[in-house]
């Protein structure tokens, strides 16, 4: 007989002893092994595309590296030929990845208690001393740590990809709402967030699919609003007046000020057209056929009183804010499947 088919014993005092957790394991293990190998597969697809480009890139990355002084204009050729050559490459890789949380919530958290109410087999299941919270940790608890360990080594070789890109100046730094969340504890926190996503949905749906889609919508909405909105606030930002900005901070606004107060575009335009220069945005400018060759829009605009502000997030909060969000995301996910492990308990068989 097996763990599942196997009847509780009883014991001395003719009560019912539950199975033991080692058990309980070895079922999850037995049921969900399939998706364990395809969530390594899908890693290891991932992990491997990035040593075969990464590899080159490293490579051609010593170049840059070697140039003294890196400041020099023969040094920021030597960069901007790099990354003119690999950075859009890299670009659309890592939005590519940024999908494989959500696909792990999706596919492996969602499925793993909506199949069983789907299929009505949590009912067998009750009755063979498992406990339904018992089941549930026992089912949830080595997934969800499969997945996070995994996604934690996966984030230690895309940060290992980056690198070069970072190096040679690229104005995207690990900061940006494309790589902050792929790397450090970030991926891992994230992934564990998915899966507790796609557990608590398919416990409240109870049906496989649209447990995916509720999934997928949820993480969608949660990733932007943090990326676009909430990540940007976990430090008040610095605000300079210095119209270069070092590369690798995250720069979240630029402003153009007179006298203290902001200007509009149409104001900056009317300054600009004695030059002939158009700013499409204040921070955008397109000279004109009769624009001077020596004129530097930025400069004329601040010798003619106007100051512009730059609002960023400096590189060195990087891992602050690794910790952070890490650390929402943790006491957001404990929640989510706490929640998912209690609604187990009252739901009626």
């Amino acid at each position: 007989m097996s763990a599942v088919t196997s009847f509780p014993r009883a014991g001395h005092d003719g009560r019912l002893r539950p199975l033991p957790w080692r058990r309980m394991a070895w079922v999850t293990w037995r049921q969900h092994r399939v998706t364990v190998a395809a969530v390594f597969a899908l890693l290891g697809a991932a992990s491997a595309y990035l040593l075969i480009s990464g590899l080159p890139m490293h490579t051609a990355y010593t170049a840059v590296a070697a140039c003294r002084p890196a400041a020099s204009p023969v040094c920021q050729q030597v960069a901007g030929k790099f990354l003119g050559t690999y950075a859009p490459g890299v670009g659309i890789t890592a939005g590519l990845l940024q999908v494989i949380p959500a696909l792990i919530g999706a596919f492996v958290g969602a499925p793993l208690l909506a199949r069983e109410f789907e299929e009505g087999t949590f009912r067998y299941v009750w009755t063979q001393g498992f406990g339904r919270a018992r089941w549930t940790v026992a089912k949830v608890t080595p997934l969800a740590i499969v997945v996070t360990v995994a996604a934690g080594a996966f984030s230690v070789l895309f940060s290992w990809y980056l690198a070069p890109i970072f190096g040679a100046g690229d104005d995207n730094g690990p900061l940006s709402p494309t790589a902050f969340d792929q790397l450090g504890t970030a991926l891992a926190a994230w992934t564990l967030a998915a899966f507790a996503i796609g557990l608590l949905a398919g416990v409240v749906v109870r049906r496989v699919i649209p447990a995916v889609f509720a999934t997928l919508a949820t993480w969608a909405a949660l990733a932007f609003a943090t990326g676009l909105w909430l990540r940007a606030h976990y430090a008040p930002p610095v605000v300079t007046s210095n119209p270069i900005v070092a590369p690798g901070n995250w720069i979240l606004s630029q402003s153009w000020t007179a006298g203290g107060r902001p200007v509009s575009l149409d104001m900056i335009n009317q300054t600009l057209g004695r030059v002939d220069i158009r700013a499409i945005t204040p921070e955008l400018f397109q000279p004109g056929p009769a624009t001077p060759a020596n004129v530097d829009p930025v400069q004329y605009l601040m010798q003619h009183g106007y100051l512009q502000l730059t609002a960023y997030q400096p590189i060195g909060r990087f891992w602050p804010f690794q910790l952070i969000e890490g650390g929402w995301l943790l006491v957001l996910s404990v929640l989510l499947i706490a929640t998912a492990v209690w609604l187990v308990r009252r739901r009626a068989a």
